[in-house]
Parts: structure tokens; C-alpha cells; sequence
């Protein structure tokens, strides 16, 4: 998926659990990051232009080991340890951004090194995508009306 509707997404896990946070502008940000992080992988992605992560780029295949949800727990247990108030907003952002992209076409390998993969129908940038991002659009703004007015 694209970086809009990963943003989307992310959107409605943060206004969801928003109400239920205590340190709100720390776990904004983290969630919002998080839910773009793993495409560092991708050359061609938001986060994966960025010169900071090209070298990444040279060491692991898109959509492999930082695809996982093995990765998303190793990095969210090494924050409950050193950073403790951002590790559910990481582990949130990440994680719905690997569901999302188990239902694209390309698919996730969500329990590497097993070779196990999941996909669905969905093209990247496709209508049904769109699709998707104009439901999430909606569902934040519901969610905005139900928490905050």
C-alpha cells in the first residue's frame, strides 16, 4: 500500500486509542512514524528516499525481515526496555501497517526467516486501494467526531 493509506490507517489506530493515552504527544508521533517505518526497504517509498535509510536498502529485500512482525516485536521489546512509553505506539503503527500490507498482491513473509507468506488481491495504488483509503478517511473523521466533539 501507499504511504497515504498507510497514514490512514494509522490515523484511525492513534484516534481510537487516543482517549485511553496518558503521554499523547509522545504516542502520536510514534504511531504515525511506525505506520510508515517499515518501507525503509523500498527505494521507492516516502520513508525509503530518505538518505538516512538507503543503506538498508543494500542489506534486505522489500517486504522481507523488516516486513515482519518478527522485526516489529524485536524492536518493540527493545523499547519497552530503554523507552518504555513508546513501545505500544510502535508496536500499533507497525503492526497495522504489516496487516495492510498482507492484503496487497506482494504480500508479507509475517514470521521470517520462515519463508511463509501472506497476500491478498490488492494492487498498490489501485482502485481497491483507493478504495481503502477513502473508508479510512471516513472512519477518522468518525472516530475525530466521537472522541473530540
Amino acid at each position: 500500500m501507499i504511504m497515504r493509506t498507510h497514514l490512514a490507517l494509522g490515523i484511525a489506530v492513534l484516534l481510537f486509542f487516543l482517549p485511553h493515552v496518558e503521554h499523547v504527544w509522545i504516542f502520536l508521533p510514534v504511531i504515525l512514524f511506525a505506520s510508515l517505518l517499515p518501507d525503509i526497504d523500498s527505494g521507492f517509498s516516502y520513508m525509503g528516499k530518505r538518505p538516512l535509510f538507503r543503506p538498508i536498502q543494500f542489506f534486505v529485500k522489500h517486504r522481507g525481515f523488516i516486513h515482519s512482525f518478527t522485526f516489529c516485536t524485536i524492536v518493540a521489546l527493545a523499547l519497552s526496555l530503554y523507552y518504555p512509553i513508546a513501545a505500544l505506539p510502535f508496536f500499533l503503527g507497525y503492526s497495522f501497517h504489516l496487516l495492510a500490507d498482507s492484503f496487497t498482491v506482494d504480500g508479507i513473509q509475517p514470521f521470517w526467516p520462515f519463508k511463509s507468506k501472506v497476500a491478498g488481491h490488492v494492487r498498490t495504488g489501485g482502485r481497491v486501494e483507493d478504495s481503502i483509503f477513502l473508508l479510512f478517511c471516513v472512519v477518522d473523521i468518525a472516530l475525530f467526531i466521537l472522541f473530540f466533539i
